[in-house]
């Protein structure tokens, strides 16, 4: 039996705040639709933030109440605060992602708090989402950025990391990412980091998100693997970045991932050539966007089997 791998595209709200043109709702809906038929299980398809923060995501309600019609894909989006929490609630997101910096600095250039008082906010985010009907209850995820490095910083402390992770643990949260916001990670970081936090947080899911700022990120995907973790974030045609954190450049592509996972003989249920095809949508829609990726400059190579094929063989 080949192991499974949960992906989750974030390109939608990763990608695109630090894009400078507006992508049209029905463009968003149809890259949330592409994508979907082609396998993906999860898409954070936008922030519950104020549209002067960031106008990207002014129509967070119509992009969020037009991804729950799709059957079978599940709809997440990041929240900054408790208000965003409501946000999500009144429309009915399947997930939270909540966000908050290991780092102080860039948690107080990013959401305007201290981690600590991150920590507080999530309790009364959590305490909200249990006082709502047990029926279409959002799932909470606590997301720790700049979890292996920090613009602002440099190195984060393994330390702060875990003190992190296990306090939204304790708050209430059911899964986790630790997020390498800026590309600082290479793999043995990332096996220390991911070693001592699955060490504390118990059978909560933890799962990973990376940039390729320097060009490790797949490596580093690798490295998340050997110590038993199972579900990453990646951006179609690599888009993303942190307005925050200078030099942080796209995350990890999601084709190249969904490739190399393939290959390895990993099952992440996703149809690689109908993912490629979706990239002709953002091209379509955002002419000005700069799109990365080998497995679309290449191709698949001559001959591939994919791994469901070699297995059934």
């Amino acid at each position: 039996m080949r192991q499974n791998i949960t992906l989750r595209e974030v390109g939608l709200r990763d990608g695109l705040q630090i894009h400078p043109t507006f992508m049209q709702t029905h463009d968003k809906l149809a890259w949330i639709a592409a994508e979907a038929a082609s396998g993906m299980p999860e898409i954070e398809v936008t922030s519950y933030v104020p549209p002067k923060l960031i106008p990207q995501f002014s129509d967070a309600g119509p992009v969020t109440e037009g991804a729950l019609r799709i059957a079978g894909l599940t709809v997440s989006a990041l929240i900054p605060n408790l208000r965003g929490a409501q946000r999500g609630i009144e429309l009915g997101v399947h997930k939270l992602n909540y966000v908050m910096s290991v780092s102080h600095t860039h948690n107080m250039k990013n959401v305007r708090r201290s981690p600590q008082e991150s920590v507080a906010d999530f309790r009364d985010i959590v305490a909200l989402i249990r006082s709502q009907p047990d029926q279409g209850r959002p799932v909470i995820c606590g997301g720790l950025s700049t979890a292996l490095g920090c613009s602002y910083e440099g190195r984060v402390a393994v330390s702060q990391v875990v003190k992190y992770a296990v306090q939204l643990v304790e708050a209430g949260a059911q899964e986790l990412v630790v997020a390498d916001t800026v590309g600082y990670a290479d793999p043995e970081q990332v096996r220390a980091v991911f070693k001592a936090v699955l060490a504390e947080v118990g059978s909560v899911p933890v799962a990973a998100h990376f940039h390729d700022t320097r060009g490790l990120g797949l490596a580093n995907v690798c490295a998340a693997l050997d110590c038993g973790i199972t579900m990453f974030d990646a951006s179609l045609a690599g888009l993303g970045g942190c307005p925050f954190a200078p030099g942080a450049s796209g995350n990890v592509v999601m084709e190249d991932l969904c490739f190399m996972l393939d290959a390895m003989g990993y099952d992440t249920g996703v149809d690689l050539q109908k993912l490629v095809a979706v990239r002709a949508l953002l091209s379509q829609a955002l002419p000005d966007l700069s799109m990365q990726g080998a497995l679309a400059r290449a191709g698949l190579p001559r001959g591939y089997v994919v791994a469901a094929e070699r297995q059934a063989a």
